[in-house]
């Protein structure tokens, strides 16, 4: 649910979906999106309302490390010439089983790949 209500996010907000839950051996990227020339890899978080964890606190430094490594994999594969972005979406909903997105925050840039070897 937290993918397909980011997905909407992106899309109303100019972006072009390349992908979703692209998988490698390395680690898996949830949305891939492009506007101009950026693309961006995003990392979805979907928390239920009151959780202890946030979103953005699940994303640690494994989980970056990760995502680069798989991004890299991305550009090897389609070979783009796109400045990446590594953006997080949080995307809580409520306890109950109607599921309802009650709160959504949207990190662009939400990290960087200093201190991660990278291939581009």
């Amino acid at each position: 649910m937290g993918e397909s209500y980011t997905t909407e996010y992106l899309v109303k907000n100019g972006y072009t979906i390349l992908c979703r839950n692209y998988r490698k051996p390395c680690g898996e990227i949830d949305v891939i999106a492009c506007k101009g020339d950026i693309i961006a890899f995003v990392e979805v978080k979907t928390r239920k309302l009151g959780s202890l964890q946030s979103g953005i606190e699940a994303v640690d430094y494994r989980k970056k490390g990760k995502i680069i490594k798989t991004a890299d994999w991305y550009f090897a594969e389609n070979g783009m010439e796109l400045q990446p972005r590594y953006d997080i979406a949080e995307v809580t909903i409520t306890p109950d089983n109607s599921m309802s997105v009650v709160r959504f925050e949207y990190y662009e840039d939400a990290f960087d790949t200093t201190g991660y070897e990278t291939q581009f």
